[in-house]
């Protein structure tokens, strides 16, 4: 009998790779997904052309409608279905959005993780839970580090950096935004659950998550949305730092393949910081320049001086932990290959 997967924002972006990649291993899939993304950000951000056209053909996707915050409904589905494993990417994604929204985004992230995971428990003590994170949980920390200013970006001054940030980087004394509070609240809870109870548990602090399946907007989906402005003609805006601020990028299929490896050799309260690394790190400016050299149309945009409060200045992911004890798990899109799936998506 086929092992049962619980997915979380299943037709999201991180959420329908792994319900397809797991689809494609022969597991039993079963999503939730309530299109919160559309409610976050309007219309254009929604998820519903993503979800699945069928709740009951054999090796197709069983998605429901399912609001993570309402625990009476997660117990009763994890109740029913009894999971081999839940992959939690279900979010309030948004860095600046939270400010508007304390509660909801606090109730989502932190209390929705709480909700799935402690039912987890009580019906599979040795179920294995995956936590999507985020760098955010350590706040604007990584700034405190020393910086050199480049002709296209800034980048670590210091050697011992060179590779990006590990997980031993502090989560404490410094601004998250309210996102990156309500995300370290299931960040740390998910790792309890591993310490305390024994539980397979992995947290997974992913830097920018993207790839054609991802409904970019201004708040939330930084490389997805300035190729959607690049193609259709929008203006960009940059916030702050001359736009040399730096992130690492990594594909949604790269992280699906993550999970299935830690779902088949899983760990106890496992922390990895997950992202593009070094290789797949690129400014706002260099950015520009590879989404207009795949597009061939030149951007409009706007730079607006003040940057967004909490936010990293440089930040890209040492994948030295992950490597090691998943030497098997490799990147398989590059930089250029995620930039040219997201121009010909935008055509599509």
């Amino acid at each position: 009998m086929a092992k049962t997967i619980l997915v979380t924002g299943s037709s999201g972006l991180v959420g329908r790779s792994c319900s397809e990649r797991f689809l494609k291993e022969g597991y039993e899939v079963y999503g939730i997904d309530n299109n919160a993304r559309a409610l976050y950000f309007g219309n254009e951000a929604s998820t519903r052309k993503g979800q699945a056209a069928s709740l009951s053909q054999p090796g197709e996707l069983k998605e429901f409608d399912i609001d993570i915050t309402n625990r009476t409904a997660i117990q009763e589905l994890i109740h029913k279905i009894r999971p081999h494993a839940i992959i939690h990417t279900a979010a309030q994604p948004s860095h600046d959005k939270a400010a508007e929204i304390p509660f909801l985004d606090f109730e989502t992230n932190a209390v929705g993780t709480l909700n799935l995971i402690e039912s987890l428990r009580q019906t599979n003590l040795d179920g294995i839970f995956v936590h999507l994170s985020t760098n955010k949980v350590y706040g604007d920390s990584p700034n405190l580090l020393p910086l050199v200013e480049l002709e296209t970006r800034f980048d670590y001054s210091d050697e011992h950096f060179q590779i990006g940030i590990n997980e031993s980087q502090s989560i404490d004394a410094s601004m998250h935004s309210l996102f990156g509070v309500s995300k370290l609240s299931g960040d740390v809870l998910v790792q309890e659950y591993g310490r305390y109870f024994g539980m397979n548990t992995c947290v997974l602090r992913g830097g920018c998550l993207t790839g054609s399946n991802h409904q970019g907007v201004e708040l939330h989906g930084f490389l997805s949305w300035l190729v959607k402005c690049n193609v259709s003609g929008f203006e960009y805006s940059i916030f702050g730092h001359k736009g040399k601020q730096v992130r690492d990028n990594l594909h949604a299929d790269d992280v699906a393949a993550f999970t299935l490896n830690f779902v088949q050799n899983p760990k106890i309260a496992a922390i990895y910081n997950l992202g593009g690394g070094f290789s797949n790190s690129v400014s706002i400016v260099e950015a520009i320049g590879l989404a207009e050299e795949a597009s061939g149309i030149t951007m409009k945009v706007n730079y607006k001086s003040q940057a967004r409060k909490g936010d990293h200045i440089v930040y890209y992911s040492d994948l030295a932990r992950i490597q090691s004890d998943y030497p098997s798990w490799k990147i398989n899109w590059d930089l250029n290959n995620i930039i040219e799936d997201l121009v010909r998506h935008q055509h599509d």
